[in-house]
């Protein structure tokens, strides 16, 4: 196992508290709704305001997708777990305390494997429990300038705390778990993972020490709702506990915001407040909600309902495909990106290819485009022919770049009906991209590029290996791109071969 990286010499330590919004159609203790986008204060119900008399009423199916994220990572789910009170005062928190799960959470344990790079790395898990959202301060926009608004249509949204132990020690390494987590919680459908909505956010604790010490004191960076600004953050961070530590100052534990715009766009953390411990919060079981049982039976219904899950699958890949663990767990992250590609390669039983192009071409423009692989233009049994064309020698790899970008362009259609051959066939024919296969017609190519290159063929012969790719660039040029590489490469090595 290779040394954690370092950063002027100290290793950062970082563990991550994930909250989960759970995809249940109303809230965690009573019948609101959880829709996003209503206007302020229109999903609130007694309950939610803390209206004297309510009393909360568990919800089953959040407790349901609690058991299937529990299962999905190995955890123990607890037969019997406890909601307590955590008391703290803001404005958007009605009762002045979260429900929450402190002492016995539902989810115990289990862990989490992810690649960083083509290395696998396992992140254990400390717990995940069940709490109720708080509401959310409104600064700006309000018809009353200098004021604040209170919007407690989130107040009681279900979530699921998802906390690691400090086993990470890169930025590099908290952005894959994240990614990773992200599609395990939308895979099993507990959570729709929309970063934009508020539904997946982290919170990122932060320490540095020099190697084989004790651990540093902590930083919590909250509220982190995209994998960009929780690397960043986390980068940002470092370097400010580092220069603290160098210039001779201490760190104190706080929770701190991060602050993308800071120095010129690079970011920046700022404190918040000094950060609370568990007595701080002064738990204690919530008396109107009794302890949370779970049947055996109830695990096991659930468990007989699971999909399988993304590592199965990656598994499954390895040895029905013969893909790389590393390609079989990029092409299982998420389950659209495996329908796709199962799709993709029953069409032209090339898994291996598929893989590749699904990691590379296509990632690329579903990233740059911030797309989902379900709003892609080229479908699987469109990439699927042009793989195919890539097989029989129709086109080479390069002009299939080419094919690609144009079929991603919406180029190629054809009439109604027609095969996505037809539409692949349709591009390289318009663009003029066939491969020339034509034996005679390259053996004549071949034989000019050797009359005209006296110098490289002499080198060649002399055992310079690189004269002989030259002369295949020779051979492409003059074919202007269409000549199939392998064959232009035999013939002229036939040809080379021959007694000057």
């Amino acid at each position: 196992m290779s040394s954690p990286p370092l950063i002027r010499g100290y290793e950062v330590v970082i563990g991550l508290e994930t909250h989960a919004q759970l995809s249940t159609a109303s809230k965690i203790f009573s019948g609101a709704s959880t829709a996003f986008g209503a206007a302020p204060n229109t999903q609130a119900c007694p309950v939610d305001l803390a209206l004297p008399g309510s009393l909360p009423v568990m919800n089953r199916g959040a407790v349901e997708r609690a058991i299937r994220f529990g299962l999905a990572v190995g955890a123990k789910v607890a037969p019997q777990s406890i909601f307590a009170r955590k008391n703290y005062f803001y404005p958007d928190l009605p009762k002045g305390y979260q429900i929450s799960q402190y002492e016995t959470p539902v989810v115990q344990g289990g862990t989490l494997s992810f690649f960083v790079g083509d290395t696998e790395k396992t992140v254990h898990l400390t717990r995940a429990h069940l709490e109720e959202d708080a509401g959310k301060s409104l600064h700006e926009g309000l018809q009353t300038p200098g004021c604040s608004g209170i919007d407690l249509n989130r107040a009681g949204t279900p979530l699921l705390e998802i906390v690691t132990e400090p086993d990470m020690r890169s930025a590099a390494e908290a952005v894959e778990y994240a990614k990773t987590l992200h599609g395990l919680v939308v895979w099993l459908g507990i959570c729709d993972g929309n970063m934009q909505e508020g539904s997946f956010r982290c919170d990122a604790n932060v320490s540095v020490r020099r190697p084989g010490a004790p651990y540093g004191t902590r930083r919590e960076i909250k509220n982190l709702n995209s994998f960009r600004f929780l690397q960043a953050a986390i980068e940002a961070e470092t370097q400010w506990q580092i220069d603290e530590i160098e210039d001779g100052r201490s760190i104190h534990q706080a929770t701190v915001l991060f602050d993308p715009d800071a120095h010129g766009g690079r970011g920046a953390t700022r404190a918040m407040r000094s950060k609370e411990d568990a007595h701080d919060y002064r738990y204690f079981p919530d008396p109107d909600l009794p302890p949370l049982v779970i049947a055996p039976e109830w695990v096991a219904a659930v468990k007989a309902a699971m999909p399988e899950l993304p590592r199965a699958m990656a598994a499954r890949f390895v040895a029905d495909d013969g893909l790389p663990p590393y390609d079989a767990a990029m092409v299982a992250q998420s389950l659209a990106f495996a329908r796709y590609y199962e799709a993709a390669r029953d069409a032209c039983r090339q898994p291996k290819l598929v893989a590749n192009w699904l990691m590379g071409e296509f990632s690329k423009r579903l990233n740059a485009e911030s797309r989902e692989i379900a709003d892609a233009p080229v479908a699987p049994a469109t990439l699927a022919a042009l793989i195919a064309r890539i097989q029989d020698g129709t086109v080479s790899n390069n002009a299939a770049r080419q094919v690609f970008d144009a079929l991603w362009g919406g180029a190629g259609q054809v009439a109604e009906g027609a095969d996505s051959a037809a539409r692949v066939d349709a591009v390289i024919e318009a663009k003029g991209l066939k491969q020339m296969n034509d034996s005679g017609a390259l053996e004549k190519i071949v034989d000019a590029v050797i009359a005209a290159n006296a110098k490289s063929v002499e080198e060649y012969r002399a055992g310079k290996d690189k004269a002989f790719n030259a002369l295949v660039g020779q051979v492409m040029k003059a074919s202007q791109g269409k000549a199939n590489p392998a064959q232009a490469g035999e013939l002229l090595r036939a040809r080379l071969s021959k007694a000057p």
